[in-house]
Order: C-alpha cells, then sequence, then structure tokens
C-alpha cells in the first residue's frame, strides 16, 4: 500500500511516522509513505499555494494550481490509478467499514487542506472522496491524514503480529469491545472476573460476548441499528437478560 501526503507543512508528519506499527510496517516494507511538499509545484517568485478568496471573506482559499500539479506528478510516477483524498470538514464520516474499504486499494493520495479551505475546482476535478474524521475543525488535514494511514495501515496483512486483533476489535462488528484485565489479579481491592482465570475458553468467550454487548447498550446503543445476532448468540443474550434491551435499541435506533 503507498500513501501519498500533499501538505504545506510536511514537517508536521515526521515524528508519527517513527514511532508504532507504522514505523514497523514502513521497515517491513508492508507500506510507502511519501510526504509531498505541496509548496514545491508553486510558481511564481514567492512560491504561493494560497490567495484570497473571490467575492471576499475572511482568510485564504488554496490555490488549485499547485495542488493538481502535486497529485499529476504522483500519478505519473506510477500511481495512475490512486484514489485521491481531501480531508475535509464536508466529508464523509471517517469509520471502521471505511478504513476497511481503503485498505483495499493499494495507492491513496491524500490531500490535507489548510485556511479557509481549498479552490472548489481542484475538489471537482481531482477528488475522489472527501473524508472527515468528525465534525469538529482542525487546522489542516495532516492530524486526519495520520489517523486514516494509523487505522488503514492495521487492517493490512501482516502489520499486526496477531490475526485475530483485528478481526475482534471495537467496530470490527457493531459492538464495543469487551473489558481487558491483566496482571496483578487484584489490584486496589478489585479482582479480575473469576471466569477469565477458569481456563475454559467457550465459557470465556460468552463472557467476553456478553461484556460486550453491556458495554455497547451503555455506551453506544446506537451501534446496535446494524448488528444481526446468530441463534446461539441471541440465545445468550436471553438467558443473560438483555436481548429485550438490545431489541428494544435496535428498534430505537431504526425510528
Amino acid at each position: 500500500m503507498i500513501f501519498d501526503i500533499l501538505t504545506i507543512f510536511p514537517e508536521l508528519l515526521d515524528s508519527p511516522l517513527q514511532e508504532g506499527i507504522i514505523r514497523r510496517a514502513l521497515l517491513q516494507k508492508l507500506i510507502e509513505v511519501n510526504i509531498i511538499n505541496v509548496r514545491s509545484f508553486a510558481t511564481g517568485p514567492h512560491s504561493m499555494t494560497d490567495d484570497r478568496p473571490f467575492g471576499g471573506g475572511e482568510g485564504m482559499v488554496m490555490k488549485p494550481e499547485p495542488l493538481a500539479e502535486a497529485v499529476d506528478s504522483r500519478k505519473m510516477k506510477g500511481g495512475k490509478n490512486a484514489r485521491v483524498i481531501f480531508l475535509s470538514p464536508q466529508g464523509k464520516t471517517y469509520c471502521q467499514s471505511l478504513a476497511q474499504q481503503l485498505a483495499a486499494e493499494d495507492h491513496l493520495i491524500m490531500v490535507c487542506g489548510r485556511y479557509e479551505g481549498v479552490d472548489e475546482r481542484f475538489v471537482d476535478q481531482y477528488v475522489d472522496n472527501e473524508i472527515s474524521i468528525g465534525d469538529f475543525i482542525l487546522t489542516g488535514g495532516e492530524l486526519g491524514a495520520m489517523v486514516m494511514i494509523d487505522s488503514i495501515t492495521r487492517l493490512l496483512p501482516g502489520v499486526l503480529g496477531c490475526k485475530d486483533s483485528v478481526e475482534k476489535d471495537t467496530f470490527s462488528r457493531n459492538l464495543l469491545k469487551h473489558a481487558q484485565y491483566t496482571r496483578p489479579r487484584c489490584f486496589n481491592k478489585s479482582e479480575v472476573p473469576e471466569v477469565l482465570l477458569s481456563g475454559n475458553h467457550e465459557h470465556i468467550e460468552q463472557y467476553r460476548f456478553i461484556d460486550s454487548v453491556k458495554r455497547t447498550l451503555k455506551k453506544r446503543p446506537e451501534l446496535f441499528i446494524n448488528e444481526t445476532f446468530s441463534n446461539s448468540e441471541r440465545k445468550l443474550l436471553k438467558t443473560a437478560g438483555l436481548l429485550s434491551s438490545v431489541e428494544k435499541a435496535q428498534q430505537t435506533g431504526k425510528n
């Protein structure tokens, strides 16, 4: 997987690429990350990448020509079929299913906007997807790009040491992950649940499933609207006295 990040502040991205799973994936050549300075494609004595908006108004707007040149240059270097992503507060909200879709791509070109926005002609002619990481405003798209790169990279084969880490993550289904415990067995007079020490893997999986449902009901009940349960899971939920609460959450979401 190749990630190209188009930015006017390339130094912002140095540190995140040197830590954790991203660094390991880079060393193992499972991903390639290219930081492209958009200023390199600007013309004129001052290499301007922004200008005042037509019609007046506050702030500055990023010019279309340097961004277009930067995208074209990456596509000419083997990225003809690359998908161009514009990090924008007006884009589709980023989520795990979208991360999974993008993980199937070979090459992503991520455009980081700044100031009051980007000339709309660039967006119309060059961008395949506008994506927002949430309903809040950042000073630029760089942090959003790193969020996406991190979440996509961990989905790629061979990046994580344990395949189950991906398959059983929060949002791998529309459920929050169960509570986790490690040593010591007793912390501030609070004991690890006994079932986790039993060695009975079937009972442990059942306990974790129920705990996952309880946590979702408490914290994110709206997630249930898109979740389905097998007959055996429904029996477990009924035995635990949770089935009616789950069904109510699903019905509330539909309404």
